[in-house]
């Protein structure tokens, strides 16, 4: 593949800013899209396509108004249709249970999948204290998962503890997107020691049941411990045991062997359903140096 066939894409003011920090972390590996009416999430990356909600001296943005937000994306069919054109894979981010992403978000996936390109999506849920987010997020969850290839549920609860710990905000403390991210996109445009391609992604997405995307980082010798980084992962609660579909990209510094890479294969299969379809994908990377980074892909979760 090339860059240009991968669509990193935010929707709403948190889906923007997670975008152009993946944009970045990936080291422009992609294209990128913002979505939103804030004109202030749709600056700071210069080489970003940009889809406004509204006209630019349209004044009336999106807040919760996410049948607004879809309306007018809806109307940006055409524009949306030439940036979409060559892409084979999105990267959608959205903090659901506002207006914009909320709104926009589905409809952007909708017309991404029509175009032929498989849509893999990270949706924040908002916080167990904000009641009437919380029900515009359910409606929006659902037509998101319904349009879709995959869609993450990510827990801003449980990422604004993390962030607490770390003594870092919340809102820009998401390394576990630019993680998960960047793997995707080194996955797909990098040669590696066994490679994986669309047609292994798709192969894995097709599979019927739930699915979640997992990123673990740890060192090569320590390979409890990148499982245990994947497993503590800011997501929504869901059993992923028992899945019929996997796909898992291992990448390490210089010094990694196979031993290890059938190692932390087999714990991140271990759970598995006894008949599921495994693709692996396997490269070395001079920037990890003694470390490891599995980005799984998981399908197939009945539940």
């Amino acid at each position: 593949m090339e860059a240009s066939q991968i669509l990193i894409a935010g929707a709403g003011g948190l889906g923007c800013a997670w975008a152009k920090r993946a944009y970045e972390k990936c080291g422009r590996g992609a294209d990128v899209v913002l979505i939103d009416a804030d004109d202030s999430s749709l600056t700071g990356c210069e080489s970003a396509h940009v889809l406004r909600l509204g006209h630019t001296l349209d004044s009336v943005g999106c807040a919760a108004l996410p049948p607004l937000a879809e309306q007018r994306m809806r109307g940006l069919a055409p524009l949306a249709r030439t940036i979409l054109e060559d892409v084979e894979l999105v990267v959608l981010l959205v903090g659901l249970g506002g207006g914009s992403g909320t709104g926009a978000a589905h409809e952007f996936a909708r017309q991404a999948r029509q175009s032929g390109a498989v849509v893999l999506s990270v949706a924040a849920l908002p916080f167990d204290i904000q009641q009437t987010r919380a029900e515009i997020a359910a409606e929006g969850l659902e037509r998101l998962q319904n349009n879709a290839h995959i869609t993450v549920q990510l827990s801003l609860e449980r990422l604004a503890r993390q962030a607490r710990e770390k003594g870092t905000a919340w809102q820009m403390g998401a390394e576990w997107i630019e993680d998960l991210v960047d793997g995707l996109v080194r996955t797909l445009l990098r040669m590696g020691l066994i490679n994986l391609d669309l047609m292994d992604l798709r192969a894995i997405v097709d599979t019927e049941g739930g699915s979640t995307m997992l990123v673990g980082v740890g060192r090569a010798d320590e390979p409890e411990e990148i499982l245990k980084s994947a497993m503590m992962a800011p997501l929504a609660e869901l059993d992923v045991s028992g899945a019929k579909g996997c796909l898992i990209q291992i990448e390490g510094g210089q010094g990694m062997t196979i031993g290890q890479v059938e190692t932390v294969a087999s714990m991140f299969t271990a759970a598995l359903d006894a008949d599921a379809q495994v693709i692996l994908g396997a490269r070395v990377s001079d920037d990890l140096h003694d470390s490891i980074r599995v980005v799984t892909l998981l399908s197939g979760i009945d539940g």
